[in-house]
């Protein structure tokens, strides 16, 4: 096995750049939400392999931070879902590529309603063995 991994090299790493900011993040996606939120999951596609060799592996791995606010009146959630976008770009770690941000949509998730909108983001991961 490994001794680095994707989710402690990248997903762990975006958890804690994310840390400081008025969100909860979370690394996989969550049984429920606490909003504001930061969800971080695989983007399509997720390895795009960059270096195949004996001994070394460099991929693209492509990730989509998703936003989430509280769904309560729509000024206020388009104002709260472009602030929290804004503040997840300027806390990307040096090394991040960011994609397009997806419109903002209404999103439901258990008995609550969200506006979310996903930025994708990718990033290059090594292996060599």
């Amino acid at each position: 096995m490994p001794a680095n991994s994707i989710q402690v090299t990248i997903r762990d790493a975006l958890k804690t750049a994310f840390s400081g900011l008025a969100a909860s993040t979370y690394n996989s996606v969550p049984e429920s939400v606490i909003s504001p939120a930061i969800v971080l999951v695989p983007g399509s596609p997720y390895f795009e392999p960059q270096l195949l060799s004996k001994g070394n592996v460099k991929i693209k791995v492509n990730m989509v931070a998703t936003a989430i606010v509280s769904y309560n009146s729509n000024p206020a959630s388009l104002d709260n879902i472009e602030k929290l976008i804004i503040s997840i770009l300027a806390a990307l770690p040096a090394g991040y590529i960011v994609g397009v941000v997806e419109r903002p949509l209404v999103t439901q998730i258990g008995a609550a309603q969200y506006l979310t909108a996903d930025i994708n983001i990718s990033t290059y991961f090594t292996q060599t063995n």
